[in-house]
């Protein structure tokens, strides 16, 4: 059982558009859901799933809205949550962005959209692509006979029209990695994860089957192949045109794909990774004067590899004042209103050091505790490398009328 009514209500509680879909909460529980909300914040106890008598709120926030569901049975919470999010994001295709106004200048579209994501309290069409096929945001012209009903809604594969056309049938495979590292002033690593991504834009004709070839581990060790450059993927999760079945029995990824762009699939791995840009720093202070602050920045990555776009986030004390730089590559700039210098290098080759001096003035009466001092932070790009070793192995295209396809892969590794 998942949701018995749903509400969208600005930042004071006040509800902009609901949906009862069950009958069995009245609207007027909403009314103690703001009231729930800043008492818990006061108490610094909020939390995602609230209560009021026999009524459960489950709420997101999101810009300045919040979206609420309620519920009086023991529902699946999971679910709600999924779905308050899959809301968010086919508002996000139809509006650009989701806010107060948007929801104002579109109440005849929410509503349509309300009664087709949900039917009495349960989720049903949530692909954004095949909802645009029959709610558009033009004007409803009287039409004369029969509404159709898009093939899509009753189709087996709901994800894909049929008919699709192209000249040129082409797959473009992106493999998008995200590096999160925490490491210790000492130099040990705290935390270390790489995050995956496997997206897919597809221009292909009819209705074609794909089948994907990675060096997963557990494949090559079914086939006798050994561990060898195989990677060991954790916590995969498909999009919902894959075939489960046929994973679990011989680990094939196997799927008749959408239309256009969507993400096939997430992975995590949990390996150690040493530090791809390589941090140190220096800070010094003189008399309550000044402070100096001394960062350098190694790449450890292959030397064919660049990493573009870095920015480095130095964190500085929050009374410091006219700040002078000296950098051996890139340029640096100061923003007091975040106390932080940001470093920015272009490009940044794999094996090279660069150099980055900051001197700031420092107010004559000084605090005397010592201030916590966040961590640096890096950012960064580096195209055709990744850190797991991941490889797409084949891309197979099987269609009927057996057109030739062309596969094109593109690796990407950046800051989570």
């Amino acid at each position: 059982m998942a949701a018995s009514a749903l509400f969208i209500l600005d930042l004071k509680g006040k509800p902009l558009i609901s949906r009862n879909y069950k009958g069995d909460v009245g609207l007027g529980e909403i009314e103690h859901f703001m009231g729930l909300v800043l008492q818990r914040e006061e108490e610094g106890a909020l939390t995602p799933l609230l209560t009021h008598g026999k009524v459960h709120f489950l709420w997101i926030k999101h810009a300045n809205l919040y979206l609420v569901a309620t519920t009086k049975k023991n529902g699946n919470a999971s679910l709600v949550y999924s779905f308050l999010y899959k809301v968010v994001e086919v508002f996000c295709e139809y509006f650009k962005e989701l806010e107060e106004e948007s929801i104002r200048d579109n109440f005849v579209i929410v509503y349509e959209l309300l009664d087709e994501l949900m039917d009495f309290g349960f989720p049903q069409t949530t692909d954004s692509k095949i909802l645009q096929e029959y709610i558009t945001q033009e004007g409803n012209k009287l039409e004369t006979g029969k509404s159709r009903v898009p093939t899509t809604v009753t189709n087996a594969v709901s994800w894909r029209s049929e008919g699709i056309k192209y000249k040129k049938n082409e797959v473009f495979i992106d493999v998008i990695e995200s590096v999160n590292l925490l490491v210790s002033a000492n130099g040990s690593v705290l935390l270390s994860e790489v995050v995956g991504t496997i997206k897919l834009k597809v221009f292909l004709s009819g209705m074609p089957e794909l089948r994907l070839g990675l060096n997963d581990r557990v494949l090559f060790e079914l086939t006798g192949r050994g561990k060898n450059k195989s990677v060991e993927l954790e916590d995969v999760k498909f999009h919902q045109c894959v075939r489960l079945s046929r994973f679990d029995n011989d680990r094939t990824i196997s799927f008749i794909p959408p239309d256009g762009d969507f993400e096939l699939m997430s992975y995590r791995l949990n390996t150690q990774v040493k530090p791809l840009i390589w941090i140190e720093s220096v800070i010094e202070k003189f008399s309550h004067s000044r402070v100096e602050i001394m960062v350098k920045a190694k790449g450890q990555f292959k030397k064919q590899s660049v990493a573009n776009g870095v920015e480095i986030a130095v964190p500085v004390p929050s009374d410091a004042d006219s700040p002078k730089f000296k950098t051996s590559a890139g340029s640096a700039r100061y923003l007091p209103e975040r106390n932080l210098v940001i470093w920015t290098i272009k490009s940044f080759p794999g094996g090279k050091e660069h150099l980055m001096r900051a001197h700031f003035g420092l107010p004559s009466v000084e605090k005397e505790e010592e201030e916590g001092r966040p961590p640096i932070s890096v950012r960064f790009e580096i195209p055709y490398f990744t850190v797991s070793g991941i490889q797409v192995r084949y891309m197979k295209i099987i269609e009927k009328s057996g057109y030739q396809a062309l596969p094109w892969v593109r690796y990407i590794t950046q800051s989570g």
